[in-house]
């Protein structure tokens, strides 16, 4: 039988190999010392620990002389490997790295190029479907139009799906976006929850400036009432300006006295009409820019009060809600208000569940399709579904 070889202690660290290599290299510890920027004080520190942690001594010392004993020259060798292979690692990740956030900022500039003159409200439209249409949903999931409470939607499931539904609003800044450009996102969605999903095209701004998006999914959640599937085994789901969309639905829901969804899952939501907290990313050029948001803000509310608490989730009372999950991307310019929704949710004793993704761009879930993170996120939006709406699974 081969021998297994023991763990490395768990303490070696890279700095440690690569002051042994440096040393190894010159046989000199002020010359290794000045090649690695450091005093000779701090890498002769550096060598003893490592050779403490692995239990032999690396190097013959002498006033004339270094000499690498056994053990050290049986080290070299490996040691020159392993630090090759990680920086081959890092330099790879950062090139897929820099690759990625070049290949979404390329997808979203035309829509933000279309947005610079928010009058030209056909162009919006056609790049915002232009954007989805680079993408597909899973070939595993079937895409059918329906009516939901007298609004246009589709349906998408995955096979042996439940009977638990997520009902989904579209992003797009209340004046774009569609069911059918979104189901690439909804379906990959539906596929990780084994859920049914219900997409709607609610009314646009400005043609149709608030409530009417908000009646829309109202009606919307009624009919699927209606239809008699239990509160319990609803959950919406949206992504952006439809994260605003849902609260202000779940809020209208709460004073209406209509029995609430088991969840909802806000990805990278843009809540804060006002743009009190909006910053745009110093570290990325992908963003959604302060005087963009106004715009649309603008276009929505036609003239309603901004600070009216059902538009303004940061000012409402936010008391009874059902569990939330708020996604958020570190490098995205709406990041603060999405951690201040959870932590005026936690406030008010909503059960609220924040992930942040290290993502320099707005709504990157749409990119699920080649975005590590999206993928993991979209995994852990099914999870959450699942979860909280198999509490009335059979009632």
């Amino acid at each position: 039988m081969a021998d297994i070889a023991a763990p490395a202690p768990e303490t070696v660290e890279l700095r440690h190999l690569r002051s042994f290599v440096a040393v190894a290299d010159e046989l000199n510890f002020s010359r290794a010392a000045q090649r690695l920027f450091l005093s000779q004080p701090s890498l002769s520190r550096q060598i003893r620990s490592l050779e403490r942690l692995i239990g032999c001594e690396l190097f013959r010392r002498s006033t004339q002389r270094v000499e690498l004993t056994l053990a050290g020259e049986a080290l070299l060798t490996r040691a020159r490997t392993l630090l090759t292979d990680a920086d081959e690692a890092i330099a790879a990740t950062r090139a897929v790295g820099g690759e990625l956030a070049a290949r979404m900022t390329s997808i979203w500039q035309p829509w933000v190029e279309a947005t610079a003159n928010v009058a030209d409200l056909g162009r919006i439209r056609a790049t915002t479907e232009e954007l989805h249409g680079r993408f597909s949903p899973p070939a595993e999931v079937a895409v059918t139009a329906t009516v939901a409470g007298g609004v246009p939607a589709l349906r998408l499931s995955a096979p042996e799906a439940s009977d638990a539904t997520i009902l989904f609003l579209h992003g797009g800044g209340y004046i774009a976006g569609s069911a059918f450009g979104y189901r690439h996102l909804v379906g990959a969605i539906a596929a990780a929850a084994g859920m049914p999903a219900i997409a709607i095209d609610y009314r646009l701004a400005p043609e149709h400036p608030y409530p009417c998006a908000v009646e829309d999914a109202l009606n919307a959640y009624r009919w699927l009432l209606d239809s008699g599937l239990d509160p319990g085994r609803i959950a919406f789901v949206c992504d952006s300006s439809a994260g605003g969309l849902a609260m202000s639905t779940l809020l209208t829901l709460r004073e209406q006295g209509v029995a609430l969804p088991a969840a909802a899952a806000l990805l990278c939501p843009w809540v804060d009409l006002a743009g009190r907290t909006h910053r745009p990313s110093q570290d990325s050029p992908i963003t959604f820019l302060p005087q963009m948001a106004k715009v649309l803000a603008d276009a929505y509310l036609d003239g309603h009060p901004i600070d009216d608490p059902l538009v303004d989730p940061l000012r409402a009372d936010l008391t009874g809600l059902p569990p939330l999950l708020i996604h958020a991307a570190s490098g995205d310019s709406v990041f603060e208000e999405a951690k201040l929704l959870a932590k005026r949710a936690e406030t008010f004793g909503v059960p609220v569940e924040t992930s942040i993704f290290p993502v320099p761009t707005h709504d990157f879930h749409l990119f699920w399709t080649f975005l590590p993170e999206a993928a993991a996120a979209i995994d852990q939006v099914g999870h959450f579904l699942r979860t909280t709406t198999a509490g009335a699974a059979g009632t």
